[in-house]
């Protein structure tokens, strides 16, 4: 464990940024199973407003870091291919 204050402090924001990068890379596993389930419905409406929000969600992660950016592209063109069934 650290002696020195700074780095305590340092590994307190650095659990902090952990948990946040997992609640926004969860949410993108969340939509993507939610969007699978409505597509193997076949329920189109529903399809399409989750694979908006999915977008939507992946954005947000890379623009916060939690993904990268060419892992959010690759997870959008796995999103768009899921919806075309």
């Amino acid at each position: 464990m650290a002696n020195i204050a700074s780095q305590e402090k340092r590994i307190q924001r650095s659990a902090r940024e952990r948990l946040e990068n997992r609640r926004y890379t969860s949410a993108v596993k969340t939509y993507f199973h939610r969007l699978e389930d409505a597509v193997s419905a076949g329920d189109a409406d529903r399809a399409e407003a989750e694979h908006r929000t999915l977008i939507s969600q992946i954005d947000r992660a890379v623009k916060r870091g939690a993904l990268h950016r060419n892992s959010g592209a690759r997870k959008k063109s796995r999103a768009a291919r899921i919806r075309r069934g």
